[in-house]
């Protein structure tokens, strides 16, 4: 069943308004203390002071003077309360207006984010703090979606496109084993198996880059040495590169500082720089992962380079290596694999490089994070 949409309830008046009788209400109840202040303490303290001066009055002169007195007081604040409270109101006025006016484009702002128009945008009313905060909070909330509904619709128009070939595959594959072309033989069922697996990959690759970009990937982060970091994913990779004939190489700097990272994905970043190196390095080749300080002391934090002796890349190229679905003619892979590495180490707040300066002369890949706290 679908919630009914209800719409909001209170007052017909506009924050303005509202604003406009509140401060009225305070002005009616200062005039109203001032007039009964007036009344109650103006004539004995006139009584007192002709008293002090030593005048003596008549019963019949005292009682007009009396009378006389209390028609030019009540005179006299009815006139300077009128004129204070017009200006007052006015004034008011002008106020709430002022203050109701940015309150009601951020309500409209933010009914037009909730419609789908993800460019609008506020600008600062310079009204105080407060204000000028809302207004950063719902221009940030707008880039926000906007940025995430771009991904979606990037990822929407990638996702169909790499799914359509091992979907094809399968579909012909069955129709064929339908038609009895095909026998059911093991290579048949190797082949179904294997496009399942590559649907399998994506969609799990998939999700984890959609989750890493979107700040959304879970992170159990610790302070990690980062020999650790190196020396765990180069003992995972060592045989893959003693197999291809590829030597692979490691130095730490003993300075290097501790990092504040999930050890896990980190891994998984370095692991997949490693397999990238090792399908570009011919063999007889050689990769080396070398780590140590950011030598600038804006930035302290930890540098992680990967480098082989391949192919390499035109330097012109280094972003295109982080998009999704790039890859090279003859790779077997989704072409997801960097963009993954680039996503968990911003992920860390970190960033992630490519660099080759002729292509022929090998590629570098450097992984910059900041240091854990106290460090």
């Amino acid at each position: 069943m679908n919630p009914r949409q209800t719409k909001p309830k209170g007052p017909g008046l506009r924050l303005a308004g509202r604003l406009l009788i509140n401060i009225a209400l305070v002005i009616l109840a200062g005039a109203s203390t001032v007039l009964l202040g007036a009344l109650l303490l103006s004539w004995p303290l006139f009584d007192m002071h002709l008293q002090d001066a030593g005048v003596t009055l008549d019963q019949q002169i005292l009682e007009h003077l009396m009378s006389a007195f209390e028609q030019a007081v009540l005179t006299a604040l009815a006139v300077g309360i009128l004129a204070a409270a017009a200006t007052a109101l006015a004034i008011s006025w002008l106020i709430a207006r002022r203050l109701a006016t940015p309150i009601q484009d951020a309500a409209i702002a933010a009914r037009a984010l909730a419609d789908g128009r993800l460019d609008t945008r506020l600008q600062d009313p310079r009204m105080g703090s407060e204000l000028a905060t809302l207004t950063v909070s719902i221009n940030q909330l707008a880039q926000r979606l906007e940025a995430t509904e771009t991904t979606r619709r990037e990822l929407t128009a990638d996702l169909a496109h790499q799914l359509r070939t091992p979907i094809a595959s399968l579909e012909a594959t069955v129709e064929a084993i339908a038609e009895g072309i095909l026998p059911v033989d093991d290579q048949t069922l190797e082949t179904l198996t294997g496009q399942s697996a590559r649907l399998r990959r994506l969609v799990a690759d998939l999700e984890v880059v959609s989750r890493a970009q979107e700040r959304q990937l879970l992170l159990s982060t610790r302070p990690v040495p980062v020999a650790a970091l190196v020396d765990t994913a180069v003992a995972a990779s060592r045989e893959r590169f003693r197999a291809a004939q590829v030597s692979l190489t490691r130095s730490v700097a003993a300075d290097t500082p501790d990092l504040l990272v999930d050890p896990d994905r980190i891994n998984e970043v370095i692991t997949s720089l490693l397999d990238n190196a090792l399908r570009h390095t011919p063999a007889g080749g050689t990769v080396t992962v070398k780590a140590g300080a950011d030598p600038d002391p804006r930035h302290p934090g930890a540098i992680i380079e990967v480098r082989d002796t391949g192919a390499g890349f035109p330097p012109g190229d280094a972003e295109k290596l982080f998009r999704r679905f790039h890859k090279a003619p003859s790779s077997a892979g989704s072409g997801l694999g960097l963009t993954i590495a680039r996503a968990i180490v911003e992920a860390h707040h970190g960033t992630l490089t490519a660099d080759s300066d002729v292509s022929g002369q090998g590629a570098q890949f450097t992984i910059t994070i900041p240091p854990a706290p106290g460090r």
